[in-house]
């Protein structure tokens, strides 16, 4: 499948991987795959940074893609979390990302051992060479260590026509307006940070890879598409009764407060896995707070 039928635009979710008894619990996950797809949700991201990519061994990340695809099965694309530090690994869970059938993939940047910006350009064209999928580049210095600079997004752009949207998570909106100064209307700008949708749209952003939409899809979807269809103070009035919700799901390190909000809506267990432990008393006394004024 080629890049051109994707615009990228609406809300996708950065899905958990629900967990019971240190593994991956397939029935939790099939139904919140249903309840994206039917809460109108553009897509689905599989195995990133939300569903513990880190910390699952290879086979549960294989497996996960798969489960996922299946479930789907061809109603919204899917895009497999298939980064790594080392691009040897990247390539490999690329090759059996696409063998199991997804649309595109989410490439985060390598990690820990912090690549040069050439260190970087060489990753992403080394790996977009090793398949016809479309790649989401996924810039989150807070995480990885390292940002992926404007400069050097706008040439994996110009050399590698399937690196066609970045996910911009680095909680600056200047970096927004300065990708879209540089980037061609082709390559699509994604929200990678909840509470920045409403800002990146109005500065040129087409979406949001969201962590919000794993609870709470339809009003994402719906924030989204507002301001998409151009009623910009409608979708003001949206962003403001969900920011609380979106601060307080980053109370601590994603994923352990979303999983605890879903466990608290009855979705799936809280269990994070180690080195990740449970929201911490403190934490869950503000976001059970904020849940019950959502109506959660």
């Amino acid at each position: 499948m080629s890049a051109q039928p994707f615009t990228y635009r609406g809300a996708y979710t950065a899905l958990v991987t629900p967990l019971r008894d240190d593994r991956v619990d397939e029935k939790a996950f099939t139904t919140l795959l249903e309840e994206q797809i039917a809460a109108g949700i553009a897509g689905v991201v599989p195995v990133g940074t939300t569903g513990e990519s880190a910390t699952l061994d290879m086979a549960e990340h294989l497996r996960v893609i798969e489960l996922t695809v299946q479930v789907v099965r061809g109603r919204i694309p899917v895009f497999a979390g298939t980064g790594s530090n080392a691009t040897a690994e990247a390539i490999f869970l690329t090759r059996e990302a696409e063998q199991r059938g997804v649309d595109g993939l989410l490439v985060v940047t390598p990690y820990y051992n912090k690549p040069s910006q050439a260190g970087l350009i060489a990753h992403y064209a080394k790996l977009a060479e090793t398949t016809r999928l479309p790649i989401i580049a996924y810039s989150v210095p807070g995480r990885t260590g390292i940002e992926l600079s404007v400069d050097a997004m706008a040439e994996l752009a110009q050399r590698c026509p399937n690196i066609n949207a970045i996910k911009e998570a680095g909680g600056s909106i200047e970096r927004f307006s300065q990708l879209r100064q540089v980037l061609p209307d082709s390559v699509a700008i994604l929200s990678g940070d909840d509470s920045m949708t409403l800002p990146a749209l109005a500065v040129g952003a087409v979406g949001v890879i969201s962590v919000a939409s794993n609870l709470v899809p339809r009003d994402v979807v719906a924030l989204v598409q507002t301001f998409l269809d151009g009623r910009a103070a409608e979708a003001e009035k949206l962003h403001r009764r969900l920011y609380p919700l979106m601060r307080d799901l980053f109370i601590e390190a994603n994923p352990v407060p979303v999983k605890y909000a879903m466990s608290k809506a009855g979705w799936m267990t809280p269990e994070v896995r180690l080195p990740l432990v449970g929201l911490q008393e403190s934490s869950r006394a503000r976001l059970d707070g904020t849940l019950k004024r959502f109506g959660l």
